[in-house]
């Protein structure tokens, strides 16, 4: 795993990609382009979801050397309250299945080495940083929202059925700023760097599946150069059912200043 996230980030280094530079100002009067109006349309999908509940389902897929490593984060989460359960799943790891608890501005994380069996680490959530390219922070679902709310050059794609929900799809890219929110120095720097060696943003697309009632259903985030890929899907479901938290006695917690690892993001 670690091997395929390096071979990730040297694919970034090595490649070319498109500059995405739009044409020269001919001193014309500015016309709206229907990517504002889509894009409105994706962030105001953003916005209801973030009143609200949701059941979240997402696969992350890392592709390297004709190999696939699968991974999956799910839960349900209160956007509105900032609270909520996330497991997160990796077959054949060292470290297979971890939980954690979102509330009050802290995560609770269990199943880490290090931590005894009935215990759970607790961090903050506002000091975690994303390690690895298209990872939330400690799993975050708000990350992911926070990231699509910010596609840029968005176009719509058309109306496609999701879990048997006509939704309309939009499609647009990351930006730099966007890609590397919240990011750890580390990983920040190589990316940095990735960018001022393509003379251009890294190019990361986004794609967003709004319904009739303007409620985000699914998102997509893909990353790939040379060989090496990373996808994010996250299907959103039960929009509006409540949230119900168990928030770890305190004898049950141990403080951490950081948690990281492939399954923490």
């Amino acid at each position: 795993m670690r091997r395929l996230l390096c071979l990730t980030a040297a694919a970034v280094l090595l490649c070319v990609g498109c500059s995405g530079r739009g044409g020269e100002d001919d001193g014309k009067p500015a016309v709206a382009s229907p990517a504002v109006e889509h894009g409105t349309a994706v962030r105001a999908a953003v916005a209801e979801l973030g009143k609200g509940t949701a059941r979240f389902h997402q696969e992350i897929v890392l592709e390297g050397d004709g190999e696939e490593y699968p991974m999956t984060v799910s839960g349900d989460f209160d956007f509105a309250g900032d609270r909520g359960n996330v497991a997160v799943d990796l077959p054949g790891g060292a470290i297979s299945h971890v939980d954690e608890v979102f509330s009050d501005g802290h995560v609770y994380v269990s199943g880490l080495n290090g931590v005894g069996e009935d215990m759970w680490a607790l961090v903050s959530r506002d000091a975690a940083e994303a390690h690895y390219v298209l990872r939330a922070p400690v799993n975050d679902p708000e990350h992911v929202l926070r990231q699509i709310s910010q596609m840029r050059k968005v176009r719509r794609e058309g109306e496609e059925t999701v879990d048997g929900v006509r939704a309309v799809h939009y499609r647009g890219m990351l930006d730099h700023d966007t890609l590397t929110l919240r990011m750890a120095e580390d990983t920040q720097k190589k990316t940095d760097d990735a960018r001022d060696l393509l003379g251009s943003d890294i190019p990361v697309f986004a794609d967003a599946w709004v319904d009739d009632r303007g409620r985000l259903v699914r998102t997509r985030m893909e990353f790939g150069l040379a060989g090496a890929r990373v996808t994010v899907t996250t299907v959103l479901s039960d929009l509006g059912e409540p949230v119900r938290v168990t928030v770890p006695a305190a004898e049950e917690t141990v403080m951490a200043t950081e948690i990281t690892g492939v399954l923490m993001g």
